[in-house]
Order: structure tokens, then C-alpha cells, then sequence
């Protein structure tokens, strides 16, 4: 039987893309299913994605889960909580049994951990555990690898827990950092690369469920 995966996004949605062309390509065989896209910034190309493959999806941005002016007023953990909440919500509505961080950016908090404990899967653009937690994500991470001098980088792919970016590593893809590198030309070089573990990742949990 085919696991029901939700995918989180926040922006382009090309880690999305991989994960629909797969399921695409190995039809009955593909031991997932797509079954909802939520995404925390309602203008995110991933939305379209999900679309043209017919993939519902759902919007939780703060804005859209709290209401503008409550979600003006509050905390960042406050609007983290909300947004987590509503994708628990879309979650249940679609009986989603793993959940696939796939470029969002909410730092996921509540109830949503506990439901799905071991069934979260994230996809970080460093070698955890170094370069990881609370502001470590896009180019912010790509520029901290340079300016440790590092001579390699990655992605990794890892459970979620409620230690941002903490979960259980599930496995890596590493590349060399080379001496004129720039975060866009590193990133350039890394995001291949994360394709092919996002999607390692998924079809491990779901042979481990």
C-alpha cells in the first residue's frame, strides 16, 4: 500500500518537482503518494507545481491561519504554532502518514511532532550537525560554510524533532567546496544533490513504515 505523504514548502518547489516526477515515472510501482502540498507563503511557485500534477493543496501562511492583524501582533513562536497547527490539520484532512519538509521554512512546533513523530522528513542544505538550527537555511547557510573554511559541503536529510534541525540523520550527499566558491555558485553545485536525498529520504521512511 502506498504511503499518503504530505510536502511542506515555502518557495519554488523544485525538491517538489523531483518527488512528482518520480511518482509520475514509477506509477503503481512509486511506494508514495502525493496526496497534499501546504505551503507557509501563499505565493509560492510549489503551489502551481501542485497544481499542474493535480496535487491539492492548502495555504497556512500566518496571514491566512491567524488573520492579518492578529498575526501582525504576534510572536514568532506564536505564528509558528499556528501554521503548524493548520498543516496538522490538512495532515489529518488527507490522511497523510509521513510529512515531507521540502524547503519550508516554518520551524515546525505543537502537536504536529507528537502525531508524527518519527514520520517528519527534512532536507537541510549543510552537513549536520554543523550549520544547522534557527536561522540557518538559503544562502544564510551556504555563507557560513565559506567563512568557516570548510572543504566540504552537503545536504542532509533527517527526522524531526522538536530540536530544530536535531532529528535523526537519515543520510548525506557531500560535494567539495572549492577557493573562488560564492553561496550561489556552492548552492548551484549542492541542489542536485538534494534532489537525489530528498528522495532517498522519502522512499527510506516509507520501506522503514
Amino acid at each position: 500500500m502506498k504511503s499518503k505523504v504530505a510536502v511542506l514548502v515555502s518557495g519554488g518547489g523544485t525538491n517538489l518537482q523531483t518527488l512528482i516526477d518520480f511518482e509520475k515515472e514509477k506509477g503503481c510501482e512509486c511506494p508514495y503518494e502525493i496526496a497534499v502540498v501546504i505551503s507557509d507563503h501563499r505565493d509560492a511557485f510549489a503551489l502551481q507545481r501542485a497544481q499542474k500534477a493535480g496535487i491539492p493543496a492548502a495555504v497556512t501562511s500566518p496571514f491566512s491561519v491567524m488573520g492579518k492583524e492578529t498575526a501582525q501582533n504576534a510572536t514568532r513562536d506564536e505564528k509558528r504554532l499556528a501554521v503548524s497547527n493548520a498543516m496538522l490539520e490538512q495532515c489529518q484532512k488527507y490522511d497523510v502518514q509521513i510529512v515531507v519538509e521540502a524547503g519550508c521554512l516554518t520551524v515546525l512546533s505543537g502537536d504536529i511532532l507528537k502525531v508524527y513523530a518519527n514520520k517528519i522528513i527534512n532536507l537541510h542544505p549543510a552537513l549536520l550537525p554543523k550549520f544547522g538550527g534557527v536561522g540557518m537555511w538559503g544562502h544564510h547557510v551556504h555563507e557560513a560554510v565559506l567563512a568557516s573554511g570548510e572543504k566540504e559541503s552537503g545536504c542532509t536529510v533527517h527526522l524531526v524533532n522538536e530540536v530544530c534541525d536535531g532529528g535523526e540523520i537519515l543520510l548525506q550527499k557531500k560535494v567539495p567546496v572549492l577557493p573562488d566558491d560564492t553561496p550561489d555558485s556552492l548552492y548551484a553545485r549542492i541542489a542536485p544533490k538534494e534532489h537525489e536525498a530528498l528522495l532517498e529520504g522519502l522512499l527510506l521512511l516509507c520501506n522503514r513504515l
